[in-house]
């Protein structure tokens, strides 16, 4: 538009200049000239910007009273905490008047979630019209059963929909089955404690990223540099790695899984290296010991302020800062595999919204969704508000925004009997990689021939 208006103002002096004999004239040629050129300007822009973000256009329908119900493992209802939701209520108190309809948002334990909206579906009398489902065990299993929209035609406003997680994530058959509007991706990475790494003298981990060499190599020598006996009792009492399994993040930082789509992947070169690395952590002995804990357990080590680093995902953090107030905590992400050239994020339960087949028009289900989220966001990124509420350190901020954009989803827990933990705990036990991917193969695939009914 700048140079548009510096176009315009140029031709019009040159304009004035040449026909300063009648000035009366020029002046009214000029102003009839230029009030259609603005308006020819300002109706291209308004087209292209439509165009760009692929927005519906505006449908007239009236839904005669009813109730649309939103169902999650919890409440979804739009809170006013920030002007980029006070705009979505705004615009859903619109759209409730003038299509004529109500929305309830049901929230159901995450325990019983799966088992009571999948035998809803089953039954052909789903428990809402807008349904959070699992991936796992919605691609293929429901998806190949008929039981949920294709919407990926309906979903083309990049100003309302996350297009990744329809187009790319969500997927089945070339078909989009998934929907969402949230456009920030899960961050996954490493927390780690700066006020023990000053105490321990050692490089700060951001130097690693900023220089290009945070990879597998400086992870293992960085934890064996912070596993110390500083107490001189003869017995590590700092260590530099809260997790002993770092598998699925391995797989993930070398842009490699355990299966992809109907085929067990354990013998591609980057799965390979993702296992050994997982089996040189193990047979070292270099994470933090077990003392016969939970999953929680690599979490309350790293509580314990003696743990340089930990594996976890952002919602994390909070419950850390509460609990560490001493301790200044940072993120890098988790280090680049040999195979990969970016830093990754994963999800390996990933969910998102879908609509049950036996709901009726499910374009104006997506239509009320679109309308209700196409906003001007006050944010200039996806997980802006979140990322400056957790982090105080840019760099921080810029690791999160990094890895968030480079998102993998695992989908080894689609087959319900690939036994995954059994082939993990082969791998810490010190099982030779080869031996157990020889051992679990044949059986992987199997698993997958099951739910894929080959």
């Amino acid at each position: 538009m700048k140079k548009y208006s510096v176009a315009l103002l140029l031709a019009m002096a040159v304009g004035l200049a040449a026909c300063s004999s009648d000035q009366a004239d020029t002046k009214d040629d000029d102003e009839a000239a230029k009030d259609p050129v603005t308006t020819d300007s300002e109706e291209t822009d308004d087209a292209e910007e439509e165009d760009h973000v692929n927005r519906t256009p505006d449908m007239d329908f009236d839904l005669g009273g009813k109730t649309i119900k939103v169902v999650s493992w919890w409440d979804m209802e739009i809170e006013d905490s920030s002007p980029d939701n006070i705009a979505r209520i705004e615009n859903l108190e619109e759209l409730k008047e003038k299509h004529n309809f109500e929305i309830e948002y049901v929230a159901i334990d995450y325990g019983e979630y799966q088992q009571r909206v999948t035998a809803s579906l089953l039954a052909g009398e789903p428990i809402g019209d807008i349904v959070r489902l699992g991936k796992t065990y919605t691609v293929p299993t429901i998806v190949e059963q008929d039981l949920l929209w294709p919407i990926d035609e309906y979903t083309e406003n990049e100003n309302a929909f996350n297009q990744a997680v329809t187009n790319d994530l969500y997927t089945y058959d070339g078909r989009g089955y998934g929907f969402t509007e949230d456009k920030s991706n899960l961050v996954q990475g490493i927390f780690y404690n700066r006020t023990l790494m000053n105490e321990l003298g050692m490089k700060s981990l951001q130097e690693y990223v900023d220089e290009d060499t945070w990879d597998w190599d400086t992870f293992i020598a960085t934890i064996k540099e912070a596993n110390v006996d500083r107490n001189n009792d003869g017995n590590i009492d700092t260590w530099g790695l809260a997790n002993q399994s770092v598998l699925e993040r391995a797989l993930a930082s070398n842009n490699t899984s355990l299966t992809v789509d109907d085929q067990q992947n354990l013998e591609d070169p980057a799965t390979v290296e993702a296992l050994e690395f997982l089996s040189k952590i193990a047979t070292e002995e270099l994470a933090r010991p077990t003392e016969g804990g939970d999953w929680t357990e690599p979490g309350q080590f790293f509580r314990e302020g003696n743990v340089l680093m930990y594996g976890g995902a952002l919602w994390e953090l909070g419950g850390f800062q509460d609990d560490m107030p001493e301790y200044d905590l940072g993120f890098v992400p988790f280090p680049k595999g040999p195979s990969a050239t970016d830093y990754y994020s994963y999800e390996g339960l990933f969910q998102a919204l879908t609509i049950p087949k036996s709901v009726d028009n499910p374009e104006q289900l997506l239509y009320i969704w679109e309308k209700i989220n196409d906003i001007d966001s006050i944010y200039d990124y996806p997980g802006q508000q979140s990322y400056e509420t957790l982090f105080t350190d840019e760099a921080d901020i810029e690791n999160a925004k990094m890895v968030a954009e480079n998102m993998l989803v695992l989908d080894h827990f689609t087959f319900e009997n690939l036994e995954y933990y059994e082939f993990e705990a082969e791998i810490l036990d010190g099982t030779s990689v080869s031996t157990v991917i020889e051992m679990y193969k044949s059986n992987f695939q199997a698993a997958i021939d099951e739910v894929y009914k080959k």
